[in-house]
């Protein structure tokens, strides 16, 4: 997948019949700021209401991966870091960025690999986002992955990494009592629930992850 690439969501079967509806018009744009890693764009716009605007765009250089390692005991491995952005430690799935040109998923398995020191003989791409349409052009491709096995750990340089292996349904409480908060590791894990629940994956799995507690 490239920067480029048409990654357009297919239409939601309830939308279709209704009227188009105005898009927002970008009529010029300048660089603000860039790195190796991001870039922040101004652009005169108008919106759908046609009215004349500014807006700003933070575009990530990188495709965000991410994955939902499955042990065959129901347990899952997470990672334990400090995020600069909010001060906080946050436990999230192993994840990261896979450049523009780069295959996703050798991204995201290099990431299982540095992060939590696995392999997966299984992966299953499980959903497509939008991280935050209204002020980024991020998107994100996560998968779950089974048939695990130990690799070495390889951490980025400014990574200090905690990994825990927690029954999957002690996860889906943690996240509902707030605990767990980064949004790419919520939404992979309730649609990885979402899956068990409809017998999406392999039956030995479904068991293992749903009555371990």
């Amino acid at each position: 997948m490239s920067e480029t690439d048409d990654d357009t969501a297919p239409e939601p079967a309830w939308a279709r019949g209704y009227p188009p509806t105005p898009r927002w018009a970008d009529h010029d744009r300048r660089v603000v700021y860039d790195n190796p890693w991001l870039a922040v764009t101004e652009h005169t716009v108008t919106a759908p209401t046609g009215l004349a605007a500014t807006y700003s765009v933070l575009r990530p250089k990188h495709l965000a991966v991410g994955v939902l390692p499955l042990h065959s005991d129901g347990t899952v491995t997470l990672v334990g870091q400090a995020r600069f952005a909010l001060m906080n430690y946050s436990w999230e799935m192993p994840e990261g960025g896979a450049p523009f040109g780069e295959d996703p998923l050798e991204g995201a398995k290099r990431e299982l690999a540095e992060e939590a020191g696995l392999a997966a003989g299984t992966w299953r791409e499980v959903l497509r986002m939008e991280m935050s349409n209204s002020v980024t052009d991020e998107r994100a491709i996560s998968w779950l992955a089974w048939d695990l096995s130990p690799v070495p750990v390889d951490p980025d340089p400014t990574e200090v990494i905690v990994t825990a292996r927690v029954p999957f349904m002690t996860l889906l409480s943690e996240i509902d009592r707030g605990a767990v908060r980064d949004a790419f590791t919520v939404a992979t894990t309730l649609r990885a629930y979402h899956m068990a629940r409809e017998s999406l994956l392999p039956g030995w799995l479904v068991h293992a992850m749903l009555t371990r507690v």
